[in-house]
């Protein structure tokens, strides 16, 4: 009996050792065929940095685009006052009055911000802006209303969210008039998405010219080696097998490509922020431009590396089949 357990035993250890020498023998096997396709690369590298330069561009054109439309996000989200609604006060509101509402509207969940401008302040803001002075001191009475600026939240500043809000804000008891730049906040979001949508159609064009350079590129490389490869299937190999080689060659290009297309965009971004730090100092303006963080490296690896197997794979499932021995 002890010796039926033993042997299981060493079965099963056997098996162990023969499933651990096949994930070896595979990893290893796998990291040779990349090595070995990394050096084909370097043995033509003019052919090789042709290759891996148009691709590297055609992904640095979208994703300059990208980080820019980015930007200009970010700069709208800054200027609130776009999506800032004004409401003046019937005559007769009280200061008092006017906080109750305050407090009211700070308790609306589409309502970020609000202020209180009373009609004091309203006139001294006046006197100093256009230029009156002492001349207003001679009014019998302060025709200004008193005035609450609210903010919406960010999920309520498109054009039609901060139109519902300023329609429910109208019918207040205390408000008489509500205005919002509706047109402008609408230009603003239009031409954003105007911009997003340019983006995308650019991107799609560029990295379907990248599959099928790269397909094509890998299809000579495989009419060179037809003779190598009618060896092969000759000797047993399979399509799977001579495959691999050319599908890492389409890997080295992508992951190539895709690091020669970062640093080209981060040379890109610090040429156009050194451009733009003259333009906001004339203004008296400060905006840093967000460059591309760690994230958006990995999605542009990605996107690369995606790219070069797509084009690989789409040439060798058609021509490493139609080549075979006679």
């Amino acid at each position: 009996m002890s010796l039926l357990f033993k042997g299981r035993a060493q079965g099963a250890e056997a098996i162990k050792i023969g499933v651990l020498q096949l994930l070896i023998m595979f990893f290893t096997d796998h990291l040779r065929q990349a090595v070995n396709s990394l050096g084909e690369l370097w043995r033509s590298p003019f052919a090789s940095l042709m290759t891996i330069g148009v691709l590297g561009f055609s992904i640095t054109l979208p994703s300059t685009l990208y980080v820019l439309v980015k930007n200009t996000e970010q700069i709208s989200q800054q200027w609130e006052q776009a999506s800032e609604i004004s409401l003046f006060l019937r005559t007769g509101v009280t200061d008092a009055s006017a906080q109750q509402l305050l407090t009211r509207l700070r308790l609306w969940p589409e309502v970020a911000e609000v202020a209180y401008i009373s009609p004091a302040e309203g006139l001294k803001e006046f006197q100093v802006l256009s230029g009156l002075g002492d001349a207003l001191n001679y009014l019998e009475t302060n025709p200004l209303p008193g005035v609450v600026l609210v903010v919406p939240t960010v999920k309520h500043s498109s054009p039609t969210s901060a139109g519902m809000l300023l329609n429910k804000l109208r019918k207040e008891r205390e408000v008489e008039i509500g205005k919002l730049d509706i047109e402008w906040l609408e230009r603003l979001y239009a031409l954003i998405g105007i911009a997003k949508d340019l983006v995308t159609l650019l991107a799609v064009l560029l990295f379907f010219a990248v599959v099928l350079i790269i397909g094509n590129t890998i299809r000579l490389n495989i009419l060179s080696k037809r003779d190598e490869i009618v060896v092969m299937k000759l000797v047993g190999a399979t399509d799977a097998f001579i495959q691999r080689p050319f599908l890492y060659t389409g890997f080295w290009y992508g992951f190539l490509g895709g690091i020669m297309a970062w640093v080209t965009v981060l040379l890109i971004l610090l040429w156009v922020d050194y451009s733009m730090q003259g333009f906001m100092e004339k203004y008296q303006v400060s905006f840093n431009l967000t460059a591309m963080d760690l994230s958006t490296l990995i999605v542009m690896l990605l996107v690369s590396v995606s790219l070069g197997i797509a084009g690989s794979l789409l040439s060798v499932q058609r021509h490493v089949k139609d080549i075979e021995p006679r």
